[in-house]
Order: structure tokens, then sequence, then C-alpha cells
């Protein structure tokens, strides 16, 4: 599945409910699948929060694709809520996120895609502010 077949996905948010992606279709988003058991993952979350929140007003979308299983999901974000949604992609997110472009399956990842639904970029490991800064450009 390229990026295009990304967009017919729906998946289970932790407190059970679904989240289809087409509904984020046609602004840019930003994709990071990550782990609760995963420490790069947890220790970027607090700034790809930020990012969210300075941004969302100006037609950004994030989703977190958490890489796990519903339990330790729903309790880590009740001790460390973020403002954008997340969905459970269980251990199929690994082949999800090889489908993106991370040839390694490594955690975290990030694809940030463009209006137009195609992949404008990619990041393997922690992102910074730098990304963050350069990638807000396309919104």
């Amino acid at each position: 599945m390229a990026a295009a077949g990304l967009w017919s996905l729906s998946l289970a948010t932790p407190d059970g409910g679904t989240l289809s992606l087409a509904a984020l279709r046609g602004r840019p988003l930003l994709l990071n699948f990550w782990a609760t058991w995963c420490p790069p993952c947890i220790e970027e979350l607090p700034l790809l929060d930020r990012f969210y929140l300075a941004n969302s007003a100006n037609g950004w979308q994030m989703l977190g694709i958490a890489v796990d299983q519903q339990d330790p999901v729903q309790r880590f974000l009740s001790r460390s809520p973020v403002a954008f949604p997340v969905v459970l992609a269980g251990f199929a997110g690994i082949e999800l996120s090889k489908s993106l472009g991370n040839l390694s399956g490594g955690l975290p990842f990030t694809v940030v895609l463009g209006q137009d639904g195609a992949v404008a970029h990619r990041k393997m490991g922690k992102v910074t502010d730098v990304d963050l800064s350069a990638w807000q450009r396309l919104g």
C-alpha cells in the first residue's frame, strides 16, 4: 500500500471508537508511528503535541498511530494526554509504516502528507524542532 491506500483505512481509537482516515484527507497531515514501549517515541510526543496545538488552526492535522495494544495506550494517555487523535494499529502498524517508506520497520517513524495526500517527508527516529519548522512551511 502506498499513501493512496492509507485513505481507505479505518482504525480503532483507544476509547473503543473508530477513525476513518479518509476524513483527514485534503489538508496537511503528520502521521506519527509510536508505541508505549519505545522511549524515543514517548520523548517526542510533547514536542509533537505542541506542534499540533500551534498549527491545527492553520489547517494542520496530526494522527498518532500506536503500534501497540489498547490497554497500555489507554494507561499511557490517561497519564500523558495529547491533543491530537490517536489510533491503534497493533503490530500491523509496522507493515503500514513500511508501506509508507519505513524500510527498517523501526520506531518512531513520522510521515508528512501534503494537501494532495502524497508523501512529502519521512523521518526515521525522533523528530526535532528543526524538522517541524521545515514541515510547517508545507501547510
